[in-house]
């Protein structure tokens, strides 16, 4: 299938499913609004994206004090149908839907794919507590939506890997929502939606296609921009401490240098 057909089938999902997301979106009392849609795809289609995903050497290791996982941007390099499923995502008709169902007036989808893409989490893997970029690699526009579709056959909630949203903050435990197959999961982004990936206990990996949608106004009137601002999790206090000095001094070096000090490699080139 290519992006067009697999646009139609997540447009056609979507609008079946546009009143459950909008009423998830809707609830009040949630600091971070989120939703998510089950069978996004057609059970072959997304058994097909999982088997074409890379193997993790071919991926780019991110591993640190702050995240441990595979990730890619440049499609290119990788069998076209996962360039093709990330691009659908970004079909001005699924754009406009999701942007109504949220309750943003004209999201931007990310053609460039910074931080996005696609990403593989294996065995003892994380991505700790934080707060997302709040701005587009330019610092042009506000990241306001993250669109998460996961799509490893038969994963189970207890092999972990899962979305955790902690609304707040880390003295309360989280809402974990199950990284299923064939699952998409929106969230909202703004100066207050910390969440995390658990860490994978089960000798397998956790594949996921990503997405982010972007705004020329920030969700919230009192978001400021950051950089992607880490923490540790509750258990680990030394941790912690550790990753707000760093997110300090990381953005020491953004107010003096707007962009950074050096190219973001996690952007599709399409140059090359």
């Amino acid at each position: 299938m290519n992006r067009i057909d697999l646009a139609n089938s997540i447009f056609e999902k979507l609008q079946a499913q546009k009143s459950q997301l909008q009423a998830d979106f809707k609830t009040e009392n949630r600091h971070i609004r989120f939703g998510f849609v089950d069978d996004l795809l057609p059970e072959a289609v997304a058994q097909e994206i999982a088997a074409v995903f890379p193997k993790p050497e071919a991926m780019v290791l991110k591993k640190s004090l702050r995240e441990d996982k595979y990730i890619a941007a440049q499609m290119n390099l990788y069998h076209p149908l996962l360039e093709e499923i990330i691009y659908a995502f970004q079909d001005p008709r699924i754009v406009a839907l999701i942007g109504e169902v949220c309750g943003i007036e004209n999201p931007i989808p990310d053609e460039n794919l910074y931080a996005g893409g696609i990403s593989l989490m294996g065995q003892n893997q994380f991505l700790n507590p934080h707060l997302d970029n709040s701005h587009d690699k330019d610092r042009n526009l506000w990241r306001v939506l993250n669109l998460l579709y996961y799509v490893t056959p038969d994963w189970q909630e207890a092999y972990g890997g899962n979305l955790e949203l902690w609304p707040n903050g880390l003295s309360q435990s989280p809402i974990t929502i199950h990284s299923k197959f064939n699952r998409l999961a929106i969230m909202e982004t703004h100066s207050h939606s910390l969440h995390s990936v658990s860490p994978v206990v089960f000798d397998g990996y956790r594949c996921c296609v990503s997405n982010y949608y972007f705004s020329e106004k920030p969700l919230l009137a009192e978001d400021t921009f950051h950089v992607t601002s880490f923490r540790g999790r509750p258990e680990n206090k030394w941790a912690d401490l550790l990753l707000q000095a760093d997110t300090f001094l990381r953005m020491g070096i953004r107010k003096v240098f707007k962009k950074g000090i050096k190219e973001n490699p996690h952007v599709y080139k399409k140059d090359q």
